[in-house]
């Protein structure tokens, strides 16, 4: 099984690619991990690259989260069994980062960089309601969605999720019986 997880900043793809690792078995790979250097000054474009082929080279299985449009990006959706979209309001996310701050406020999450403690900061609150939501990263989603119909799964809310992840588990215990 390969999973590429898409979406906002905030909407949950770390946490939704956590669970999907331990559900699936599977390796997985948060692509802030590569994005970003201690101190969040961002890598080096070609080093991410190596290691982007790399991991994609030497698993599988795999569930990787994150965007980045530049590394790998149509290989990545390609290659992925399925392709989840999450597809969070502006104000959702705003709302899911401001609870993660709190909860891990100085503190470098697993799914982040080493030497990159949470932040809430007003450049990424606009990175949230603003610069992230571009119209050429709405028209990715868009071709995405288009381009491969079959195996994209749009999620809206933390409902939408929650109800996702349920039927995986309702899925597996049928699967025993």
């Amino acid at each position: 099984m390969k999973i590429a997880i898409i979406g906002y900043s905030g909407a949950g793809k770390s946490t939704l690619a956590e669970k999907l690792s331990h559900y699936y078995s599977i390796s997985k790979l948060h692509m802030d991990t590569l994005q970003f250097q201690p101190g969040w000054q961002d890598s080096d474009q070609e080093w991410m690259l190596t290691e982007m082929k790399n991991f994609l080279t030497n698993h599988k299985t795999w569930v990787i989260d994150g965007n980045y449009s530049w590394c790998f990006y149509e290989e990545r959706m390609q290659e992925a069994d399925q392709i989840i979209f999450l597809n969070f309001s502006r104000w959702n996310c705003l709302l899911r980062a401001f609870k993660r701050y709190l909860k891990y406020r100085g503190k470098v999450r697993e799914s982040m960089a080493a030497g990159c403690p949470e932040r809430f900061d007003l450049e990424f609150i606009r990175w949230i309601l603003w610069d992230g939501r571009t119209k050429n990263a709405k028209e990715r989603y868009q071709w995405i969605q288009k381009t491969y119909l079959e195996k994209v799964i749009v999620l809206r809310s933390q409902k939408e999720m929650d109800h996702f992840l349920e039927n995986l588990a309702n899925n597996k215990k049928n699967q025993r019986v």
